[in-house]
């Protein structure tokens, strides 16, 4: 599915080699003659062998409705050798049999509970959906596009030539014989991307249409009643900025108040400021028209998210495809949240070995938990038993 966030790196800035070229997990370009700036000290996982009595609350709560997931993952897993029997077994379980599902779970996979290598053993787990919007095929005055990638983006892979980069791309243009940043968000609205005939719908409020772009993945409901859905296809590589945070230091909100909610309700009462917010994100995401009419939207395991049972992970510590088990809380709330859930997609946002963006499902609802959610979590990998850990 995903989205702003998918594939965007904070090492894109090239800019000719002014100055020093910031580092991220990415490394600095081989081929730009300017200083080294300090690397960080990269965060990484601890996994803790873990009984399954230490899983709050294990099986939690739908175990039955984390199943259909599973089974989707194994439509990628079971084509490698150390899941092909486990996904083999898997489909030979009566799907009602809660029993069943959660002694299979036990007899094949081992519980570890992931930490940081700075020793903490929670992180932040927020919440994304799949919206609905209005709009039209066609340009009308006050909508929005919703665009399709330019010719003119390039994308480097930076494992091919660096394999410890593996799985991390640049993204840029080209300015004569050098390879340059994509334009911004402002810059790209201006017009300086060629972006005639790239749109792929225009929506009919820009607020949705921005958080369109943080989601990755939605339905347009178009005038003649039908449906059109987009996806995820690529994003300008330049890093995302949170407009909540903007919001926050302008004085504008409160910590508090800087949900997907309050956003919105601020921007329809300040439509003088809105572009200024916006542009303070130069993140830009591109989409594609997706063809599944049914169904969640495609996360980056390229199978249909489940609502409430997939997640985006970070997939340097958690390998795409893998159950997790989830402990946090409800949205805005202190009620235990503890789930199975399916490691099925991912997010430039979604960085760290405690780190996890949970897929409510599609519409308003889905919307309102995902908007509120912001709060403190713990992950169990489970993992094949007898395999050796990721990393």
């Amino acid at each position: 599915m995903r989205r702003i966030l998918t594939a965007s790196l904070f090492s894109i800035l090239l800019a000719g080699c002014a100055g020093t070229v910031p580092l991220s997990s990415a490394g600095k370009p081989g081929d730009c003659q300017c200083g080294d700036a300090p690397k960080a000290a990269a965060l990484t996982a601890r996994y803790q062998n873990a009984d399954w009595s230490a899983l709050p609350g294990w099986p939690g709560e739908n175990l039955l409705a984390a199943w259909p997931a599973w089974l989707n993952s194994c439509k990628r897993l079971a084509s490698r050798p150390s899941w092909k029997d486990i996904c083999a077994e898997a489909h030979t379980l009566a799907p009602q049999d809660d029993a069943g599902v959660r002694a299979f779970f036990e007899r094949r996979f081992q519980p570890w509970r992931i930490e940081g290598s700075d020793g903490s053993q929670s992180g932040l787990i927020t919440g994304y959906y799949e919206p609905l919007l209005k709009g039209s095929r066609e340009a009308k005055p006050g909508m929005t596009p919703l665009l399709g990638v330019p010719d003119d983006l390039l994308t480097l892979d930076l494992g091919a030539s660096y394999p410890e980069l593996k799985g991390l791309r640049l993204r840029g243009r080209l300015d004569g014989r050098k390879v340059v940043p994509y334009w911004n968000r402002a810059e790209i609205e201006a017009g300086k991307a060629p972006i005639a005939g790239l749109a792929l719908a225009w929506a009919d409020d820009p607020v949705e249409a921005f958080f369109l772009q943080i989601q990755g993945s939605g339905r347009i409901k178009l005038e003649d009643g039908s449906v059109l859905r987009l996806g995820y296809a690529d994003q300008n590589g330049h890093p995302y900025k949170s407009i909540g945070k903007w919001l926050i230091d302008q004085g504008e909100l409160k910590a508090s108040e800087a949900s997907m909610q309050g956003i919105q309700a601020w921007a329809r009462a300040n439509p003088a400021r809105l572009k200024t917010m916006l542009d303070s994100n130069p993140s830009f995401v591109f989409f594609r028209v997706l063809a599944n009419a049914e169904g969640g939207p495609i996360g980056a395991l390229n199978v249909p998210l489940s609502d409430g049972a997939s997640v985006a992970v970070d997939p340097k510590f958690v390998p795409l495809g893998s159950p997790v088990y989830l402990s946090t809380s409800w949205p805005n709330d202190s009620k235990p949240l503890n789930r199975l859930m399916q490691a099925q997609d991912t997010g430039g946002a979604i960085r760290g070995p405690i780190r996890a963006d949970f897929f409510w499902g599609f519409g308003h609802e889905a919307g309102a938990l995902a908007g509120r959610m912001k709060q403190q979590g713990q992950i169990w990998l489970l993992w094949p038993k007898g395999l050796a850990l990721p990393g």
